[in-house]
């Protein structure tokens, strides 16, 4: 019988090792995710990616949030059961990250990364199909959510994210599906450009994980 061994990943010819296994526990190193991130981030975006000491406090919140650990989850009042909210400025690595991180838990399911204007260009060809397929199963995040226009399918105008977040709510409470964003809006313009109704339902799917607002945009 092979032995799953999750904090072992190999690149190539390179092994990391990101913690050490203690009986059926795994005890994570995150200066050992840090390097291993930074270096599965220079293979997937290129050389000139790395990880910033600034945004270290960020990582350590989303690593532990990924790799599930659930006392120290309680400990920064993050709830496992949830999805994430990454808000940050344009630029400061909300999709990198996201797109990065779940590499450090290949043994679970992995989420697949939806920029949020695709959603809606689909929706005004398909039509209500669309809110369907990314409302009602799946396990996504959504990126640069906010950034999208009105759906419009047929004359008829829709908030096509602003409804899928809404059965995505529904989804969360019957079947414990969590869901995860990014975006460069903060609470006051997500109310604004969704409505009450769903920026309440986004409290209850999401964990809000934030940028500080000067973070520096890395794509300069």
């Amino acid at each position: 019988m092979i032995k799953i061994q999750p904090h072992i990943i190999q690149e190539g010819s390179v092994q990391f090792q990101l913690g050490e296994q203690k009986g059926n526990q795994i005890i994570y190193d995150f200066q050992k995710m840090l390097i291993y991130l930074e270096a599965k981030g220079k293979l997937l975006f290129g050389k000139n990616f790395k990880i910033y000491t600034e945004d270290e406090a960020i990582l350590y919140k989303l690593c532990i949030y990924f790799i599930r650990d659930f006392e120290t989850c309680r400990k920064l009042k993050i709830n496992p059961n949830k999805g994430i909210l990454l808000s940050g400025p344009v630029g400061c690595g909300k999709t990198s990250l996201m797109q990065l991180l779940p590499f450090i838990v290949p043994h679970q399911n992995q989420h697949s990364l939806i920029p949020a204007r695709n959603i809606t260009f689909s929706f005004n060809k398909s039509g209500f199909k669309i809110i369907e397929d990314y409302g009602n199963n799946g396990f996504y995040c959504f990126d640069d959510l906010g950034v999208e226009t009105i759906g419009r399918h047929f004359g008829k105008d829709c908030n096509v994210m602003g409804e899928i977040l809404l059965s995505r709510y529904d989804l969360f409470l019957k079947r414990k599906i969590r869901t995860h964003t990014t975006t460069n809006l903060n609470a006051q313009e997500l109310e604004s450009r969704y409505g009450i109704r769903v920026r309440s339902r986004m409290r209850e799917l999401f964990n809000l994980i934030a940028f500080d607002k000067n973070s520096l945009d890395k794509r300069k």
